[in-house]
């Protein structure tokens, strides 16, 4: 699969190498180097925001309808052609087939919605004490800045790059290393063939260097951030001395609340999506179980049994539901906790054991509250259970948690679920679905550590987050004035 990914990526950097030298783009399932870029560095970053800046005048000041026209085309071959895509997340991003051909069904509504983004009206008229218009416009920013993760790869960076373009800005885009190419090349190479002109999305592949110097750069307006939220707080404190504008969109540690009157075996099933699709590697994973004790050894069994149906092996078989983790690194971290919470008192009951970076989907019962698997984000195919006995000690467990992203409650009574909403602490909260859920129309974000800035998605939350407000007033003649 390899293939010279030289033009699409920011100048000067080329396939024979940059002052960097070169990322190898490897399949974590087998190993296989699928292809080898080269990497950027502060110099690169620099290069792009030059060119960026001086190629974002003449986009913004293009008609809607030129900016949407692009988007339109892009989501248009992309329909026609999804393999050009899944041909790279499968492997590279270890992607369950069914996991991948949903994130590009999300690529293709977000260039869709990003290209009616562009004619959606960007202002209002104010009221004024005095004879003359006033209104507050939005404008674009300039250049925006996204870094985006592995997990999700093309969607975690399309979902800033399309909004920023079609409001009219041009965008510097660093994907994760390992994930470079869906999480950037490939939709470069897709844009650019929808006809974006160039010069304004540069892909600038590489680590922690690259990233710090985005940040920095004068000339980069705005950053948008999608990853853990230690990474999330050195990047905010980082941009405050430049007053920056900052959007982070953090980890989560989410809680699935089942309630004593849900439907145990559509509950149980509920909730294995939510803790192992994608091998538990989505900031939106249920990663808390909180289930009343009346019904929580059935729905403890139910879950299990999910879990050692779940067929885990290289995801270019699309016969195994699950692919592996993404590294050894984040494999030795979810052992850890399995293994440091099973020592604190918590039950293994399913999983638990791996196969290279192939984790078994995992399934912990009587897992204490101050345990890791219920206190940390463990970003692997774990599912701790926690029961209670009252809503008031539910609501407690759910909430006792630095995080704030997603929450799913399942219930026969929809009206009490959507009461109890009041009640938590979350960004987003499902009634009757598990916590992983997005579309290209909702504002996501999360509260507390899961996220600060602007939000993703939606006509107003796009607007906000990638634009600025302006104020302009007119009056037919000079007005008198005392001086």
């Amino acid at each position: 699969m390899h293939a010279d990914w030289s033009r699409w990526q920011s100048t000067p950097l080329s396939s024979a190498g940059s002052s960097s030298g070169e990322i190898s783009i490897s399949a974590p399932a087998t190993g296989e180097v699928l292809t080898t870029i080269a990497a950027g560095s502060a110099d690169d970053v620099a290069t792009a925001a030059t060119a960026a800046k001086r190629a974002q005048n003449d986009w913004a000041a293009r008609t809607f309808d030129q900016r949407a026209a692009v988007l339109r085309r892009a989501a248009h071959l992309l329909e026609s052609e999804p393999e050009r895509i899944l041909k790279w997340l499968v492997p590279e991003s270890g992607s369950g087939l069914g996991k991948a051909t949903f994130e590009v069904s999300l690529l293709v509504a977000e260039l869709n919605e990003c290209a009616a983004l562009a004619s959606q009206p960007y202002g209002e008229l104010l009221r004024s004490n005095r004879p003359r218009l006033s209104m507050a416009r939005r404008v674009p920013l300039g250049v925006v800045g996204v870094i985006s993760p592995f997990n999700f790869p093309a969607i975690l960076s399309l979902r800033s790059v399309a909004p920023a373009l079609a409001v009219g800005n041009a965008v510097i885009l660093k994907p994760d290393p390992r994930t470079s190419v869906s999480g950037g090349l490939a939709l470069a190479e897709l844009l650019a063939e929808a006809g974006l002109p160039e010069g304004l999305l540069h892909v600038v592949p590489g680590g922690a260097e690259v990233g710090q110097a985005l940040v920095a750069h004068p000339d980069v307006a705005c950053i948008s951030f999608t990853g853990s939220t230690a990474a999330g707080r050195a990047i905010a404190t980082a941009a405050a001395p430049l007053l920056k504008r900052v959007h982070l969109e953090l980890g989560g540690n989410n809680a699935l609340l089942v309630l004593p009157d849900a439907d145990v075996q559509a509950a149980a099933s509920a909730g294995a999506f939510g803790s192992f699709l994608h091998q538990g590697q989505i900031c939106m994973t249920a990663g808390r179980h909180i289930v009343h004790s009346s019904i929580a050894v059935e729905y403890t069994a139910a879950l299990a049994a999910a879990a050692e149906r779940i067929t885990v092996g290289d995801p270019t078989d699309s016969a195994n539901a699950l692919g592996p983790l993404i590294d050894g690194q984040q494999r030795d971290k979810v052992h850890a906790i399995v293994t440091d919470s099973i020592a604190q008192g918590a039950r293994l009951v399913a999983g638990g054991t791996y196969e290279g970076l192939h984790y078994r989907p995992t399934v912990l019962a009587d897992v204490p509250a101050d345990s890791p698997a219920f206190c940390q984000e463990i970003f692997g195919p774990v599912a701790p259970v926690i029961t209670y006995d009252t809503l008031d000690e539910a609501l407690a467990l759910l909430n006792d948690s630095e995080y704030g992203l997603s929450v799913g409650i399942l219930t026969r009574d929809a009206f009490a679920g959507m009461e109890l909403a009041d009640r938590i602490e979350s960004g987003m909260i499902h009634v009757n679905d598990q916590t992983v859920d997005d579309e290209a129309t909702i504002p996501f974000g999360g509260m507390k550590a899961s996220g600060a800035g602007g939000h993703f998605g939606g006509t107003r939350a796009n607007l906000d987050t990638f634009c600025d407000t302006q104020w302009i007033t007119a009056q037919g003649s000079i007005g008198s004035y005392p001086f």
